[in-house]
């Protein structure tokens, strides 16, 4: 049971961004090799996103991305299949990665809770690495505009999640040792746990990246594994703050009309 890509909200395509783009920046490696490659790698993504801002999606062509990040077009090949991965930042490392790392997970550990810990994982790499791009939060929002005002981009970033998903499900269906063409429950449990995710980042995007996505990840997650229950405080630290707020004002009020009515009096 696999995803059918199709063009998708503004919301899930900023989720998109989330989840596809930052978490691909976090395997640095020790070696002086690897540091270049994900220099020049970084390089291009950047290059990428200025020109679809610039010019629009279809007056890019991968010519002109490996002029500005000046290397050769064979060169740009080595990293993205295409203009599209490019601005989307698609690997499909990064799915045969994400793969491994929910199968390493403790046999114990049912398919919910692993998933769980991997998605989580990585919200935090986010986390720490968010402003680490050079231009930090700029550069990321500008490609969420240029995806956001192009169908074609946000088609890429629905099959590549459509991608990451099925491979998801095929990894919890190993653990679970089901057969994923006839068994639902493999496609139902990924398909659930990134929704989840997707909302964490949803919620993250909209405040601004203010608070840990990691915490609103789990705080999702959480109130998942719950069955759903309702919570205060299950999109984390900025709802208490902003029941806070609310509880606040509202005490203020009642102080003021009780002072009012005193004085009537």
């Amino acid at each position: 049971m696999t995803a059918s890509p199709a063009p998708s909200s503004d919301a899930t395509v900023l989720v998109h961004e989330v989840f596809s783009d930052l978490t691909g920046e976090h395997r640095l490696a020790g070696g002086r090799r690897d540091r270049k490659k994900q220099a020049t790698r970084r390089s291009l993504r950047n290059a990428a996103l200025e020109l679809v801002a610039l010019r629009g999606f279809a007056h890019v062509t991968v010519e002109d991305i490996a002029e500005a990040a000046d290397v050769a077009t064979r060169t740009f090949f080595n990293y993205f299949p295409s203009k599209e991965s490019a601005v989307i930042g698609a690997d499909p490392e990064r799915i045969e990665e994400l793969r491994a790392d929910l199968l390493a997970r403790p046999a114990t550990e049912q398919p919910l809770e692993a998933l769980s810990s991997v998605l989580v994982g990585y919200a935090a790499t986010i986390d720490e690495d968010f402003d680490e791009f050079g231009e930090g939060k700029r550069a990321w929002f500008q490609r969420f505009c240029a995806v956001r005002a192009d169908p074609d981009l946000s088609y890429a970033y629905a099959a590549h999640m459509a991608e990451v998903e099925e491979g998801l499900a095929i990894a919890v269906a190993e653990r679970v040792g089901t057969d994923p063409r006839h068994d639902p429950y493999p496609a139902l449990v990924t398909a659930t746990a990134l929704a989840s995710a997707r909302v964490a980042g949803i919620y993250w995007s909209a405040n601004g990246g203010e608070d840990s996505l990691a915490e609103l990840t789990a705080a999702a997650l959480a109130s998942l594994a719950k069955g759903l229950v309702p919570e205060t405080t299950v999109l984390g630290p900025a709802t208490i703050r902003s029941t806070k707020r609310r509880h606040d004002r509202d005490t203020n009020k009642a102080s003021t009309d009780t002072i009012e009515t005193s004085e009537r009096r």
